[in-house]
């Protein structure tokens, strides 16, 4: 799996562009344009540094490589998150992602199934019987949303 690669940001003025240059000062980075003082956040703050490097290439501001060599940060990163700027604007960055629900595991079946594993059947005979996964019970076993009854030996 891929590990996530953190922006560097040096202690000083570091250029990114002739005209855009950023610095990282007590916890903070503050990007500049000649000597004027444009955009802060904090350092630890990758969403909006995310949003506003993106806004910097989308605006015609700063080139992808120019970002990927200043911050050093991989290119289909970049790349990645300048779509979102794209497609949804600034909030992209800051919205909850979107997670599945259990759309197997209904509450219905799930009742089902409890009522299964309570007459003593295994997992995979209520699995076959229920047409769902095997994997899908043990899941909701191990998460505590189903209750499996232990055989004695």
């Amino acid at each position: 799996m891929p590990q996530l690669q953190l922006p560097i940001f040096a202690d000083g003025l570091t250029f990114i562009t002739e005209d855009l240059a950023f610095e990282h000062k007590d916890g903070k980075v503050a990007y500049f344009h000649g000597l004027l003082p444009v955009f802060v956040h904090d350092k630890e703050d990758l969403k909006t540094f995310r949003m506003y490097t993106s806004q910097l290439i989308a605006s015609g501001t700063a080139r992808h490589a120019e970002i990927v060599k200043a911050f050093k940060v991989p290119l289909p990163t970049v790349k990645r998150y300048v779509k979102v700027y794209r497609k949804q604007g600034p909030k992209g960055f800051f919205q909850e992602p979107r997670r599945r629900g259990a759309a197997v595991l209904t509450s219905e079946v799930q009742q089902q199934a409890q009522a299964l594993l309570d007459e003593g059947k295994s997992v995979p005979a209520v699995a076959k019987e229920l047409e769902i996964l095997a994997d899908t019970l043990r899941k909701a076993i191990a998460a505590g949303r189903l209750h499996a009854i232990k055989k004695k030996l």
